[in-house]
């Protein structure tokens, strides 16, 4: 049982000093944020505060200039973008430590807000340094952490503060640990996992974490070309993990002694050459000759997992079925997101590479939960004990 953490709602904000870590890591084109979705995530938290009168400055990474100021990763950027939503005035400083930021903290009424400059201009964020940490708690009376996808990482802003500052999650926060635990601690049923992406050396712990708690693991993605190579397949020029067949060969095993059915593709679509448009054709996994390699699951493999997902309580997906960038191998994942969508099932996508998926396909709103993390969600869902909300208080009781 996970133990329930004090978030903002618990305490009085009211003229404290607050410090925020946000996750603003968005992508930027030619100065301007491309997608504002990490940004407009965090806005309940910022409002909450902001409306109880709290002095707000938000933290936040962006991109990774390894300790070493980068004009082109200034927070400038997401510091326009958060004032066009908000419609107020964000200041930017030009520091995220030192006697500037003091000294604007000092400054801030009841209400308002500003923002740091990027944390990873230092190295002592990444490092996690006791003297960067406690420079950077310094000016506030609170921490708030709202950055769920970096809550994996134990770096100063997500976990050193919390050495010098009493440490709450924010609404985001909360809601990622509340939604992903309903995955995991007495789930409605039957509960059907999918997984895709590339690799099952990325996903070992999450996929054993799932043979022991889902009725159905459905194996889509690169990660199925190794099961299916495990199983003796000749996949032809088919991506998989060489040096994964074994530990693939024991999940399919522990698969049977477990009440987790895993369900392998059936079709798949093969090309000779991945380019978007290129000439494709679906065959059985024992069809796979030459030069050809597997891109995609196949509409037979679409059908049944589909019908899976139709007979579901609660569906967890975490990445694509296909090389989803390259049309038309995302076929797979479009018709299964269609399904999931259409369903009654209960839905929680694991964050990463297929959010941006779901946002080509316009079915954002018909998933139950979309979580902001990508190692953070797989690492929560494989049962680690997360260092950014470790660190934050525990409710009394």
């Amino acid at each position: 049982m996970l133990l329930e953490k004090r978030s903002i709602q618990d305490v009085d904000v009211g003229g404290k000093k607050i410090l925020m870590r946000v996750d603003f890591n968005v992508p930027l084109d030619e100065g301007r944020v491309r997608d504002d979705s990490r940004i407009r995530a965090a806005l309940p938290t910022i409002e909450m505060l902001l409306s109880k009168g709290a002095k707000l400055a938000l933290a936040s990474h962006l991109g990774r200039p390894k300790g070493k100021h980068s004009p082109d990763l200034m927070m400038d950027p997401v510091a326009a973008r958060l004032s066009e939503i908000l419609s107020k005035q964000v200041h930017k400083l030009g520091v995220a430590v030192g006697p500037e930021v003091k000294e604007a903290v000092s400054k801030l009424k009841d209400g308002e807000l500003l923002l740091l400059e990027n944390l990873r201009f230092d190295k002592g964020e990444e490092e996690n340094d006791p003297s960067y940490a406690r420079l950077l708690a310094e000016p506030f009376d609170l921490f708030v952490n709202d950055a769920f996808g970096t809550a994996h990482r134990a770096h100063a802003s997500t976990v050193g503060v919390a050495s010098y500052l009493p440490a709450l999650a924010g609404l985001l926060m909360k809601k990622e640990i509340e939604e992903l635990s309903t995955c995991l601690e007495n789930p409605r049923r039957p509960l059907t996992a999918i997984l895709g992406g590339a690799k099952v050396s990325d996903k070992i712990n999450v996929i054993r974490r799932f043979l022991n708690l889902a009725d159905t693991l459905l194996v889509g993605g690169g990660m199925a070309n190794t099961f299916l190579a495990a199983e003796g397949y000749n996949l032809g020029a088919s991506f998989y993990e060489k040096d994964q067949l074994e530990e693939a060969n024991a999940l399919l095993k522990e698969s049977k002694s477990s009440s987790c059915n895993i369900v392998l593709p059936i079709d798949l679509a093969v090309t000779k050459d991945l380019k978007p448009g290129s000439h494709s054709e679906v065959v059985t996994p024992d069809k796979i000759k030459g030069e050809w390699q597997a891109v995609d699951i196949g509409p037979e493999t679409a059908a049944i997992f589909s019908g899976y997902i139709e007979e579901s309580a609660v569906v967890v997906w975490n990445g694509p079925l296909g090389v989803y960038e390259v049309p038309p191998f995302d076929n797979g994942t479009e018709v299964v997101a269609q399904i999931i969508a259409q369903s009654s099932a209960y839905s929680v996508i694991g964050g990463g590479d297929l959010v941006a998926a779901l946002k080509a396909l316009e079915l954002s709103d018909y998933i139950s939960f979309i979580s902001t993390g990508g190692g953070a969600t797989l690492e929560f869902w494989e049962g680690k004990e997360l260092p950014g909300i470790s660190v934050l208080q525990n409710k009394a009781g």
